[in-house]
């Protein structure tokens, strides 16, 4: 099993819930922990292994200097060595422990009568594979030729394609008699071969049996980048997660994997993963797995053939790469006036779905950047949208909107994961908040409108998911964390000891009442009331007490917990009120909760 430390249960907050629950939705439920311990993924952090190193890329530092919430950062593939290590720095420095790659997609392709791999746009040669030639042989002639050594009958049937500027050791093949590395330049390619469907993938390599046979041809680099982020992984103290091969999608229906495909899919994993296992077993660096093939949370998840791939890729990294999770980063549609818009309830019910594929780690996106969910507190439903949602949803109210807010969603789904816990699936739940709008005037892509954000949103997207999950990530650091002027770099670097509360319950302490508080940054800080009554301003150090470091499993890292006194009585039952923390260097969250206390 991957990544697991036994998990204590979280009784103590549901007890306390059961009393009394200062809630910031009126449907909000406390979250019910099991009585008995149940395990879950926890991560193994590498260290720097030193606090300053120089190559020809520069001289580089492994201290972290302005931590943030957001940990971990989603990275584009970049042929300079140097933009990975400065890429690595900018997000060491902010606290990031997290790197995820993005990935490239496996594809089916057709052939001409000479053999030549044609693209699929427009049937013509793809360049990419054309100089794959053996003996004046091009790769897949030569794969045929050699087939029919054993038994005139066998022939490659499909022929599918993978291109990846990863390299590979020859641990990815299984059968030496007809699979093998052609160098052509600065480019590798590994020839595999694999029965027609390729769930088998017979390990006997008998061929003299007449067969159909699927052809895999990789096009890699000669030199690995996955070694090169790994070895970053050490120097700087962070995990990375490398992508898997993204499935072959559905002509018809391309937000699906094409089922007829997933076989040859399954080879390739297997192959890339027995790879992993030879050369990085025992790597720290090495988080674990990503499927970069998303798919919509929503209830007719459980009929899509993609949670297909999902759980046979978790099937073998179980075999190749034992304790290292698989994660997926599926997203969330909110909107009401499109026909597949989901509610809270439908999505908790998909990441049950999710979770039983085996999948170790789910980051549902929380699409505020693509406007298909909205921020926003229940006593705010009847506000106007945000103007930078207007491009996508127009001039409307939230309510009129938007089936629920952000926190409805992760709230439903961190309930659905103790579900999925109790049962015996060893899940996190992370919150993946976009760093983009769906358009600005300043694009941050070249191709597209995403345009940039700023931190007050970002710290926003943090307050309303960072309650119920277990890490906060962000796609992604290239391009949105640093385009624009100031860059959402540079906001973090200026404006990175902001508090963030993303908690807030009513408990007592001895005989006295109070409330209890979860956030970041809170040390020095005073908790501030707002309610029609009056404001209060509670030194948390004066009068309450600060817990740095919680010894709670289920928390985001970095989150600390504030107990401060507080009479609930002079607050009118059902009254919506305002809570926050400011520090003396007058820096006060951007965000307060918006709670209201049931009884």
């Amino acid at each position: 099993m991957r990544w697991l430390l036994v998990l204590l249960g979280v009784a103590v907050l549901a007890a306390v819930a059961a009393v009394v629950i200062v809630l910031p939705s009126s449907s909000e439920k406390p979250i019910k922990t099991s009585s008995k311990p149940v395990a879950s993924p926890t991560k193994e952090q590498p260290t720097p292994q030193v606090s300053e190193f120089s190559d020809p890329c520069g001289t580089f530092d492994t201290d972290e200097k302005y931590t943030y919430a957001v940990t971990g950062y989603w990275i584009m593939p970049k042929s300079n060595p140097c933009t990975w290590r400065h890429q690595f720095q900018e997000i060491h420095r902010v606290g990031g422990d997290t790197v995820i790659r993005i990935g490239y997609g496996m594809q089916y392709r057709p052939i001409d009568d000479q053999g030549r791999i044609l693209r699929r746009d427009n049937n013509q040669v793809d360049d990419l594979y054309a100089d794959c030639v053996e003996n004046g042989r091009t790769c897949r002639q030569a794969a045929d030729d050699d087939l029919k050594k054993f038994n005139p009958g066998n022939r490659i049937a499909r022929t599918f394609v993978y291109r990846t500027d990863e390299s590979y050791s020859t641990s990815i093949f299984r059968c030496t008699d007809v699979e093998r590395t052609i160098k052509v330049g600065k480019r590798v390619y590994f020839r595999l071969i694999a029965p027609m469907g390729g769930a088998s993938d017979d390990a006997s390599c008998n061929f003299d049996e007449p067969g159909k046979y699927d052809l895999i041809l990789v096009a890699a680099s000669a030199e690995d980048s996955l070694t090169q982020l790994l070895k970053l992984g050490d120097q700087f103290g962070v995990r990375v997660f490398p992508a898997l091969p993204l499935a072959p999608r559905d002509q018809k229906t391309p937000t699906r994997a094409n089922p007829a495909h997933i076989g040859a899919l399954t080879t390739l994993t297997r192959r890339i993963l027995q790879d992993y296992g030879a050369r990085f077993e025992g790597r720290a660096a090495l988080g674990g797995v990503y499927q970069p093939f998303e798919v919509q949370m929503g209830a007719t998840l459980t009929s899509n053939p993609t949670l297909q791939v999902y759980a046979d890729q978790h099937d073998i990294v179980e075999q190749e790469l034992p304790d290292k999770p698989i994660l997926i980063s599926p997203y969330l549609d909110a909107r009401k006036r499109v026909g597949f818009g989901q509610t809270p309830l439908q999505v908790a019910e998909a990441f049950k779905a999710l979770a039983r594929t085996g999948v170790g780690i789910i980051a549902p996106q929380d699409s505020r950047g693509t406007g298909k969910v909205g921020l926003f507190w229940p006593d705010q439903r009847g506000d106007e949208v945000d103007p930078r949602l207007r491009p996508l949803v127009g001039e409307s109210t939230y309510g009129d909107t938007y089936h629920g807010s952000t926190r409805d969603y992760y709230r439903e789904m961190s309930i659905a994961r103790e579900q999925m816990l109790a049962e015996g699936f060893k899940v996190d739940l992370w919150a993946n908040v976009e760093a983009f709008e769906p358009s600005g005037d300043q694009p941050c892509t070249p191709q597209g409108t995403r345009g940039k954000t700023d931190k007050k949103r970002l710290d926003q997207a943090v307050t309303m998911a960072g309650r119920y999950v277990q890490k906060v990530v962000s796609y992604m650091w290239s391009d949105y964390m640093t385009c624009g002027d100031p860059s959402l770099e540079k906001e973090i670097i200026k404006d990175y000891a902001r508090p963030i509360v993303v908690d807030a319950i009513r408990r007592n302490r001895d005989i006295q009442d109070g409330m209890e508080v979860r956030g970041y940054n809170l040390e020095g800080g005073s908790v501030t009331v707002e309610w029609s009554g009056g404001t209060k301003d509670l030194d948390i150090a004066g009068v309450g007490w600060l817990d740095k470091v919680p010894q709670d499993p289920s928390l985001a890292e970095g989150l600390q917990t504030a107990w401060v006194p507080f009479d609930w009585s002079q607050v009118p039952p059902g009254e919506w009120i305002r809570i926050g923390v400011k520090l003396p260097s007058g820096q006060a969250a951007t965000e307060p909760l918006r709670v209201r206390i049931s009884v």
